[in-house]
């Protein structure tokens, strides 16, 4: 059995979290996997843990990722690269990820534990994450918003909420990151930074803006969550069974991760749509395997995994189905609402995206503590 992880990873198939948002802790889901899983383990906190005074960062995510600004840097840089370049524009990057088929998309998992092993004060997890995954002109962005409840036997429920995105240029050398995680509406942690890879002069290195001085030295072979889910889906169609890799994706403050891929068997078409209404079953009428990861610290010696995760994962990058095993205890996360989208590459500044229906498929702030 899988020990007990503090690490949220992402499997971003596109979408880790993470290992569900690390999130599940939570499920884009490191395999892009999603940072899914990492984030549920790590958002179970203590029922006595105290919060600290560190007040909210008030227009962090809408600066980070404000599409207006991503405009006009990106007419900044082509105005540049065409004089550079005498006149002579600059070819597109290519996005290796709609070229291999995945596709677009926004969906909403409904969480649960489904096993306690233990008999600690901890008693129950429910709750809801909401994933999407686009890309834009340049690069891959992907969001996981967590809103889970905590029940213990002699303390009152709580409360975490959690935001977690990333932005991935196609050349997969560069991210970066950003996360925070609320406790009944109250800030108590934030992240934010970047990391490189194959720049020349410029050492493997993930840097953290916040908390300032954070770093960790990576490696040119560490795989970004999206090159991750793009590596494992090259690796199931050569028909291989097994994949290791090192991970990074910024999700907490623990590091980079090796993940261990296990493809299983394919799963029958009949299995693949047997959902909830509201999903739209034309993204699961694809080919899909049985996946198992498992996460293991690099910064660490003990040779056990933080956890370990069962997925249903499509050839366009879907995930219909997530069960994750930590020592203590189990949690599922099942598919209850999907919809396509479409690039944002091209659309007005500030302009939504996709059927306009997302607030549909966010996690739900009515769902109620016990």
């Amino acid at each position: 059995m899988a020990k007990t992880t503090k690490k949220v990873i992402w499997i971003i198939l596109p979408g880790r979290l993470e290992a569900f948002a690390h999130f599940a802790s939570l499920a884009a889901l490191p395999f892009m996997l999603m940072p899914l899983c990492g984030i549920i383990n790590k958002h179970k906190p203590r029922a006595n843990q105290s919060v600290s005074g560190q007040g909210p960062v008030k227009g962090m995510m809408s600066k980070f990722f404000s599409r207006r600004g991503q405009g006009i840097c990106r007419l900044i840089a082509s105005v540049c690269l065409t004089f550079a370049a005498g006149g002579a524009l600059a070819a597109p990057p290519v996005d290796r990820a709609t070229q291999a088929g995945l596709a677009p998309h926004k969906a909403l998992y409904e969480i649960k534990m489904i096993a306690n092993h233990s008999n600690s004060q901890f008693q129950n997890l429910s709750g809801q994450m909401y994933y999407q995954w686009q890309p834009t002109c340049d690069a891959w962005m992907s969001s996981h918003r967590f809103n889970l409840v905590y029940e213990y036997i002699d303390t009152p429920a709580m409360r975490i909420t959690s935001d977690y995105s990333t932005y991935e240029p196609f050349d997969g050398k560069s991210m970066t990151f950003t996360s925070q995680r609320r406790r009944d509406g109250e800030l108590f942690e934030e992240l934010r930074g970047g990391a490189q890879i194959r720049e020349p002069g410029k050492r493997p290195e993930a840097a953290y803006t916040i908390p300032e001085g954070l770093t960790f030295a990576l490696t040119d072979e560490t795989l970004f969550p999206m090159s991750h889910t793009l590596t494992v889906l090259e690796k199931i169609r050569e028909g291989k069974k097994f994949f290791r890799a090192a991970i990074f994706d910024g999700s907490d403050q623990d590091g980079p991760m090796q993940v261990t891929s296990f493809v299983g068997k394919p799963v029958p078409p009949d299995d693949l749509i047997k959902v909830s209404a509201g999903v739209d079953d034309k993204l699961l009428r694809t080919k899909a395997w049985n996946v198992r990861l498992a996460f293991f610290p690099l910064n660490k010696e003990d040779a056990g995994s933080d956890y370990e995760m069962n997925v249903v994962f499509h050839e366009n990058g879907l995930i219909s189905d997530i069960i994750i095993e930590y020592h203590d205890f189990t949690v599922s996360q099942k598919l209850v609402a999907l919809e396509p989208l479409e690039s944002t590459c091209g659309a007005a500044a500030g302009g939504a995206s996709g059927s306009g229906k997302e607030d549909k498929l966010k996690p739900d702030q009515a769902v109620k503590k016990p």
